[in-house]
């Protein structure tokens, strides 16, 4: 995992790169980096990426987890399901967006995640250069190594901007999955969680006109 550099000098000193190298990109596309519209974008880029769509490189999602013990899912087959958790990431391919939702079905072996802490630890994860399947198999692989379940559910669901603003120009979602524990033999239980996901999940938005 990164480690967590938040405040850190480097940090700073990785802002300060990356505010240079955006005004050489402005140079580069023939416009003037100086003048009113454009003078502070380096600014705001490199923050909004050092502090926002790339943070995932500068904090340990590990500094998130807080769970609590549950006796009585230790000698039980109870689900949990967290859904609806928003995802934004940057498609290492293109650097553009990509977003939509996580879910995350769970058997407990006697360990819960704090409910918000989900949504922590999956912004961490998707805040990146990422590809859709190796951020789903990642969640999937974090969460199993924290809570030990008895089986694990993560499926994700998003709306790509490289397919929306450009190639194909269509609005097109991926949807990917990574199973853990009885997940991957019973298939039953797949189908069950599931349909928890479907009863729960909000649509992803639809884009005329490209």
């Amino acid at each position: 995992m990164h480690r967590n550099l938040e405040h850190s000098e480097e940090k700073r000193l990785r802002q300060e790169r990356i505010r240079s190298l955006i005004e050489e990109l402005i140079k580069s596309l023939g416009e003037d980096p100086g003048r009113d519209g454009l003078r502070d974008t380096p600014d705001r880029v490199s923050k909004m990426l050092v502090e926002e769509l790339a943070m995932g490189y500068f904090v340990d999602p590990q500094v998130y987890v807080k769970t609590f013990e549950v006796e009585e899912y230790a000698s039980r087959e109870g689900l949990v399901a967290v859904t609806n958790i928003p995802i934004r990431s940057l498609c290492e391919h293109h650097l553009l967006p990509f977003f939509g939702y996580a879910h995350v079905v769970y058997i407990p072996s006697g360990k819960v995640l704090g409910f918000s802490k989900f949504a922590r630890v999956i912004k961490v994860l998707s805040s990146r250069l990422q590809i859709q399947e190796r951020l789903t198999e990642q969640v999937a692989d974090f969460l199993n190594e924290v809570l030990n379940p008895r089986g694990l559910m993560v499926l994700i669901e998003a709306l790509h901007t490289c397919a929306l603003i450009r190639g194909v120009e269509e609005s097109m979602t991926m949807t990917t999955m990574a199973v853990r524990g009885v997940f991957e033999e019973q298939k039953d239980m797949v189908n069950l969680a599931l349909q928890i996901v479907n009863s729960s999940k909000l649509q992803l938005p639809k884009f005329e006109g490209f």
